[in-house]
């Protein structure tokens, strides 16, 4: 094969990989409905990339390799819309959207002709152009004013469900010379909310709400910015498309659909405007369970001719509307600032209001995050503000109405101590918690902790039964269950003398324990499971750990110095200390180890620094096989990657079995696991 030859065959391999590629990315980030494994996606990809770095001049604009590489610019250009991209009139109430239809059959003359409406969700994100040139990408831009928008091509590549290339085939029809595509690019709930813990956690400025976190991820000069930020879009029509006439709007996202757009799920068509009221209400009905902020519905004429009879006034079209849901923002003041103390000990500033409606609620309280939020939007007792509620989540203050200002406002200061128990807080980034043991805002989840299976198990002690004893006052703290009567038990609702010594038989079972499963259950912050059976190996009881120094505790491999420094503010309380006494006094029971044998222990730690996975069904029980595994000084791992150093296949194992051959990790059955732990078969 000459090199000519040889150049054409890799220029049409790389061709179908990218194909390939494209077509998966499809599948995974459109249709949610992925054919092929992570492990085997990225094969394909480094392939690509492998080949593009060897022949670098057949790397395309289409490429999937290209989503994320431009340079960062210094600023933003223009992008003149060849149609111009209008802004909808809005209405929000039946009697204007009946005006609506009144008004679109009179234009149109003939009372007698059938009118249908498309309907769409108003997604409350930022519309977008797209132009394709012959199916490749060429130019991304933003409304701007309608005529001219930024040219924003370079962000827009690297949103997945954007593609690079739109498909063609038997379905899709060959590409169009130029096809300008019309869309809304936002952040999903979930994501926004992944998106802002994850600032917060930084020390960086979170974001008002999904749509100013895509309009701020978009309008990034540096495209690696945006790449990192979790943007979506959905397509709902079409600008100029070359060589391709529409009759109707259903016709063009059924188009849209077929070349590889992602489409809301939510269309519908209606041959009635009594329907589309209909569908307004069952929507709004629906708005919250949805993962994308919506803020009504969008009713279209459905046939394109009768469109453009109907034409445009100024800047919006006649033959559209946006049918609006009840705002979901309002001004009001705030009364006061107060502490709420949560089920995990965060203490969260809360805005008391002049009571507002919004959305058909009154809202009297509104949540203020943390105290970094706090302090950047600069809130303060007496200030106007504007306040949001969305979802069935706790309405809080976007921002504050600083021109309003008297003078007479008054900052907030958190509190150094707990404003429940009294007990000291400890701030972890912008989170302020209290760690006091007998806090009585977390206590409910602190006894479910203490009981719980790989604390204390504590059998049939359940939830409704720890709401009880202590909404009724019976506990303090956990050590308290140490004390209770079969006749303190009676007393409670739906509770019957055979259950009540079977509580009691359970508790009194559990106080022999040992010393990690002790340690976990006292509930210590950032001192999980693993965590706690390092300690158990350090130290001899629980009065060396509790006179433990910070040297001594980061001086164990993997304990830091923010584990250490929650170990010792823990024992610092009076309420833990009252709590170990009264552990005392209840006999609870663990084997203590002679001096001398804790160095004795860490030499038996055989499977130190290994992580296990496990797959398919084994004989003993999965919780008991991780338990072996960590207490010999290994992990256990979810899944498998290139650090895990065994995965231990039972029967009928599955995909992780699959990965891990193609990984190259040693695959071992149950019966060399337990050789290798030396337990019986």
């Amino acid at each position: 094969m000459s090199g000519e030859e040889e150049k054409e065959a890799v220029k049409q391999y790389i061709a179908d990989l990218k194909k390939k590629i494209h077509y998966h990315d499809y599948r995974y980030y459109v249709l949610n409905e992925p054919e092929i494994s992570d492990a085997e996606y990225d094969r394909l990809f480094k392939e690509l990339e492998e080949l593009e770095s060897e022949y670098p001049e057949l790397v395309t604009r289409d490429s999937p390799t290209q989503r994320v590489g431009a340079k960062p610019l210094d600023e933003f250009g223009t992008y003149e819309h060849s149609i111009p991209l209008l802004s909808l009139n809005s209405v929000s109430d039946e009697r204007e959207i009946r005006d609506f239809d009144e008004r679109v059959r009179k234009f149109l003359v003939g009372a007698e002709e059938e009118i249908e409406y498309v309907v769409e969700p108003k997604i409350d994100g930022l519309a977008m152009e797209l132009v394709y040139e012959k199916g490749v990408l060429s130019v991304g831009s933003t409304r701007g004013d309608g005529k001219t928008g930024e040219e924003i091509t370079q962000n827009l590549r690297t949103i997945k469900t954007i593609p690079l290339r739109i498909f063609s085939g038997a379905d899709a029809g060959a590409p169009l010379p130029l096809l300008e595509v019309r869309g809304e690019v936002f952040i999903p709930v979930s994501k926004f909310k992944e998106l802002n813990a994850e600032l917060g956690a930084k020390g960086e400025k979170m974001f008002a709400n999904p749509r100013n976190a895509a309009a701020g991820s978009v309008r990034q000069l540096d495209p690696r910015v945006t790449a990192s930020r979790p943007l979506d879009f959905f397509a709902y029509g079409v600008g100029r498309a070359e060589r391709k006439e529409f009759s109707t709007q259903w016709e063009v996202l059924g188009y849209l659909r077929r070349i590889g757009f992602k489409v809301s799920p939510l269309i519908r068509r209606f041959g009635n405007i009594k329907d589309v009221i209909g569908y307004h209400e069952e929507v709004k009905k629906k708005r919250d369970e949805l993962d994308y902020e919506i803020d009504g519905i969008v009713v279209k004429v459905n046939s394109i001719e009768q469109q453009e009879r109907l034409g445009a006034i100024s800047r919006s079209p006649r033959w559209a509307i946006a049918y609006k849901f009840p705002a979901r923002e309002e001004f009001t003041s705030v009364k006061n600032i107060v502490v709420q103390v949560g089920r995990t000990g965060a203490l969260t500033p809360v805005a008391v209001l002049e009571p507002v409606q919004i959305g058909g609620v009154t809202v009297s309280r509104a949540t203020l995050h943390n105290e970094d939020e706090l302090r950047k939007k600069d809130v303060r007792i007496g200030d106007t503000v504007v306040v949001e509620r969305a979802g069935d989540v706790i309405p809080e203050v976007v921002s504050v109405i600083k021109s309003k200002r008297t003078g007479a406002e008054k900052e907030f200061r958190m509190p150094d101590r707990c404003p429940v128990c009294g007990a000291e807080v400890l701030k972890e980034g912008p989170i302020v918690r209290c760690i006091g043991v007998s806090c009585i805002a977390q206590l409910k989840e602190r006894i479910k902790h203490f009981a719980s299976l790989r604390a204390m198990n504590v059998e049939g002690l359940g939830e409704k039964v720890i709401e009880q004893l202590v909404d009724r006052k019976m506990v303090s703290d956990a050590a308290d269950l140490f004390f209770l009567t079969n006749s303190d038990l009676l007393k409670l609702e739906r509770m019957g003398s055979k259950s009540a010594q079977n509580i009691l038989n359970a508790i009194e079972k559990s106080k022999h324990t040992t010393f990690s499963q002790l340690i976990h259950a006292l509930g210590i912050r950032h001192v999980g499971e693993h965590t706690a059976s390092l300690l158990a190996d350090n130290f001899r009881d629980v009065e060396a750990l509790r006179d433990a120094s910070y040297e001594d505790l980061v001086g164990i491999p993997e304990i830091g110095p923010e584990v250490a420094k929650s170990v010792l503010l823990f024992f610092e309380q009076g309420s833990t200390k009252e709590l170990l006494k009264k552990l005392e006094r209840a006999e609870v029971w663990y084997e203590k180890k002679e001096a001398g044998l804790v160095e004795e222990e860490k030499a038996k730690k055989v499977l130190e620094g290994k992580t296990f996975v496990f797959t398919g069904r084994i004989s003993m029980p999965r919780e008991e096989a991780k338990s072996v595994v960590e207490r010999l000084g290994g992990k256990v791992a979810s899944s498998v990657s290139k650090k895990t150093d065994y995965v231990v296949a039972g029967e009928e194992a599955g995909s992780k079995l699959e990965k891990a051959d193609k990984l190259g990790v040693k695959i071992i059955d149950e019966g060399e696991f337990r050789e290798m732990v030396t337990l019986p078969s």
